[in-house]
């Protein structure tokens, strides 16, 4: 049995699947279990390569002595995480530091992991990001994203509401995603761009649903959050807004026109990430410029969808 810790949200799962690939390949008759997090169980289907899912909220929870052939780290750089995995008697641990390869802050998380996996002889490719694609009520839909766990990663609402009065004002069927808990913003946003109260899908999709509705859409615009990885590993067109950390260290591959990454800042300093309000960044970010992007990278509408309006 393989161990893998990577216990913590949507967008960090997403980036590591090219890591995960990379150890399917390495043990194929393995069994490979992965402690994260037991609401991405839906998310660690989709990766196609996850045979178990061990819940595991964060480093404060302890691991059972699975005694696995390997454990391998794609949380952090450890400690605590390394010590969190050699508790459960592993015959062999990958990781950062403790003999392995050494951390490199400015390089992009994909990389991070397969560098790592390739230290120890584990080939990994980095474009290898696809989820397998579930079905959605919703095809075509062009989403909008306004939430973030960070008040520093939110564009203002009213920005996200002038963007989908727009888009909707050109024939797009428009939807606004988020959480439970960001279903307020959500209906806020909508009701601000005059959509109707059925384009608030926050709260009412589970992560299989999203999923869909991602891989199925027209184009994704949000900030940098899990959301936007989903649709990188589906290569639906995307606007993704960045601020505080730059797209070279989360974004997109550069070498996809499909995706644009908008950066219009500095990398967060010593005291920006106590804020709740949106990083300088994302304030320079225009609402012109957020709907002329999507314009030119978003799929054209089906004549299912044309027929239907």
């Amino acid at each position: 049995m393989i161990l893998v810790l990577r216990a913590l949200g949507v967008g960090d799962l997403a980036t590591a699947v090219p890591a995960l690939r990379g150890v399917r390949r390495a043990f194929p008759g393995e069994r490979i279990v992965l402690a994260a997090p037991a609401w991405l169980g839906p998310l660690a289907e989709l990766t196609g390569v996850v045979d178990e899912l061990l819940p595991c909220g964060g480093l404060d929870d302890r691991l059972p002595q699975l005694h696995p052939a390997v454990a391998v780290n794609l949380h952090g750089r450890g400690p605590q995480s390394t010590e969190l995995l050699r508790a459960t008697l592993p015959r062999r641990l990958l990781s950062f530091g403790s003999g392995g390869p050494q951390w490199r802050f400015e390089e992009h998380e994909v990389l991070r992991w397969c560098r790592m996996l390739r230290w120890s002889g584990i080939a990994c490719d980095s474009a290898d990001l696809a989820l397998d694609m579930p079905g959605t009520q919703r095809p075509g839909a062009t989403v909008l994203h306004p939430g973030a766990k960070s008040g520093l990663r939110r564009w203002p609402p009213e920005r996200f509401a002038a963007t989908a009065r727009a888009l909707a004002a050109a024939g797009h069927d428009v939807v606004v995603t988020g959480s439970a808990a960001e279903a307020e913003v959500a209906q806020a946003v909508a009701a601000d761009a005059g959509l109707p109260g059925t384009a608030v899908l926050a709260g009412a999709t589970g992560l299989r649903e999203l999923a869909g509705l991602v891989g199925h859409a027209r184009v994704l615009i949000s900030g940098d959050t899990g959301i936007a990885h989903l649709a990188t590993a589906y290569g639906t067109p995307s606007v993704v807004l960045f601020g505080p950390v730059p797209p070279r260290l989360w974004g997109p591959p550069p070498d996809r026109p499909q995706h644009v990454a908008i950066w219009r800042g500095r990398t967060a300093e010593p005291g920006d990430t106590a804020s709740d309000h949106p990083h300088p960044a994302l304030l320079a970010v225009a609402v012109d410029e957020v709907v002329a992007a999507a314009d030119r990278v978003a799929r054209p509408r089906s004549p299912q969808q044309i027929s239907t309006r």
